[in-house]
């Protein structure tokens, strides 16, 4: 393996202007995660159009810093107030609450940081090694394996990942047919614009995320969380004694590696990865009626797995221009917008962004680790201040910056018709995410498939006789059976009572 590109990355990421981006980024993302309901995704979404005046490495430095460092910061909140400020963080209120009930929050809130920087560094290796190789491998795409990939990383997100399927699959189609909004690039003729000029271009990613993430996230919070008022516990000593440590390498480790599988799964990501850490330390322990009471291992090993979960995510986004989740899509945006294409390219066309954007993540645990533990009493303060209060400061930024990218009225409107949208969803359950993805991936399926079938000259048959399409295609044949593969072995399986009745037939005269 040749380290000369790797150790260019470092190179990169040390310049001073991308020394700051990345510290800039992780102060932003534990902000973020302190403030309940405000997300990763909907300020990656506020903050897209700053990227334009930003080089592209330091706009994704920066975007990839609010990213894995929100994840520390909700932490803060569950373990403080009960209030988890990263939905990665609802496993984390188990138990950090429950030791800060004891007057142990210091504790709980040093093994999430140590936890988390250990858990980060993990998946960053992993990344290291793993990335190049599956860069490598998808060199060997086309247009028939894209529009395969495209069509599996929608399926995958809307079935596998949580909520209602259903509604998953719905909002997903609903992104599909915005992606086909505007100018079709084959022949020119305009598709869904109901006549409007603005239309004619198609509809930009930038209002839609800030819409459906941003604007429609604060509506909801504020509706949720209106003039309620937290105490948050006491902080004593945030450094873990060396018991608690004993206790907590175990499931920092097994965390960290549950975590780094998880997140390179379409629809896995930092929640699934952390309730997968958390369900086996509590299956493994020995005493499991000590979980939710105050068990170190509650805290250690879902904050070592949504940190690790949130680095190796970006193995797909990077390698083959597939996100793995809505906050990947966004990053895929952020991308676009720079004019650069995610994917086996990548790696070859733009190192610098590629292993800077990698090796930044080992400079910004480092500094999430020496920042989180110093200003918990900074993040304790900001924890008093009301959301009615910032609401509307964030409105503002948010509308201000959906009007500087295109200096166009008709984007704030976009934004708002998108904000209520996203505000609906959320209130009947459907989630913005599959939506976001499947308008991002949208293009490419359209324009891959439609390139592939000129290859084939009209024949659809082609996307099966070559091998890596049509074993992506057997995938998405696969999943999209596999529910009705559970129900129909659902029925087949005769339930307690029924074993009971045709014993005592059979014993019957």
């Amino acid at each position: 393996m040749d380290i000369s590109p790797i150790l260019n990355g470092f190179g990169v990421v040390l310049e001073p202007a991308n020394l700051l981006y990345c510290l800039i980024g992780v102060i932003i993302g534990m902000l973020i995660g302190v403030l309940p309901g405000l997300g990763p995704g909907a300020t990656i979404a506020i903050l897209l159009p700053i990227t334009y005046g930003i080089g592209p490495v330091s706009a994704i430095i920066m975007l990839a810093g609010i990213f894995y460092g929100a994840q520390y910061g909700g932490t803060i909140t569950s373990v403080l107030l009960r209030l988890p400020g990263e939905a990665s963080s609802v496993v984390t209120v188990f138990d950090g609450f429950a030791l800060a009930r004891q007057g142990k929050a210091g504790t709980a809130l040093g093994i999430a940081a140590i936890g988390s920087f250990i858990g980060g560094t993990v998946s960053i290796i992993g990344l290291t090694v793993l990335a190049p190789i599956v860069a490598g491998f998808a060199l060997d795409f086309g247009p028939p394996e894209y529009a395969a990939l495209g069509i599996l990383g929608v399926l995958l997100i809307s079935s596998v990942g949580n909520g209602h399927k259903l509604k998953a699959i719905v909002a997903a189609c609903v992104g599909l047919l915005l992606a086909t909004v505007g100018r079709d690039t084959f022949t020119g003729a305009e598709r869904f614009t109901l006549g409007s000029l603005n239309l004619a271009e198609g509809i930009d990613f930038i209002p839609i995320a800030m819409g459906l993430f941003g604007l429609s996230e604060i509506l909801y919070n504020i509706e949720e969380r209106h003039n309620k008022v937290h105490a948050p516990a006491k902080v004593g000593n945030v450094w873990p004694s060396r018991q608690d440590l004993g206790q907590a390498k175990g499931a920092i480790g097994r965390g960290s590696l549950i975590g780094f599988v998880l997140g390179v799964l379409p629809g896995g990501g930092a929640v699934l990865s952390s309730l997968a850490a958390y369900a086996v330390e509590k299956r493994r322990a020995k005493q499991p009626e000590r979980f939710g009471k105050g068990a170190i291992e509650g805290v250690a090993a879902p904050e070592s797995a949504n940190n690790a979960a949130a680095t190796s995510s970006f193995i797909p986004l990077l390698t083959l221009g597939i996100p793995a989740n809505a906050t990947m899509a966004l990053m895929f945006g952020a991308l676009l917008i720079q004019g650069i294409q995610p994917g086996p390219q990548l790696v070859t066309e733009h190192p610098d962004i590629f292993w800077g954007v990698i090796n930044s993540m080992y400079i910004g645990n480092i500094l999430l680790l020496i920042m989180s533990i110093p200003m918990v009493g900074v993040f304790v303060k900001i924890l008093r201040v009301r959301p009615a209060i910032l609401a509307p400061i964030t409105v503002l930024i948010t509308l201000l910056g959906a009007y500087t990218v295109n200096n166009q009225v008709y984007d704030i409107f976009l934004v708002i018709a998108f904000g209520l949208l996203g505000y609906l969803m959320k209130k009947l359950g459907f989630e913005p995410g599959p939506l976001v993805l499947a308008f991002v991936l949208g293009s490419m399926i359209e324009n891959s498939a439609r390139q592939s079938l000129l290859i084939f000259g009209g024949d659809a048959t082609g996307f099966f006789t070559r091998p890596i399409s049509g074993t992506v295609l057997a995938l998405v044949v696969l999943v999209a059976a596999l529910p009705l593969i559970r129900k129909a072995l659902r029925r087949k399986t005769p339930t307690a009572p029924d074993r009971v009745d045709d014993s005592v037939e059979e014993k019957t005269p």
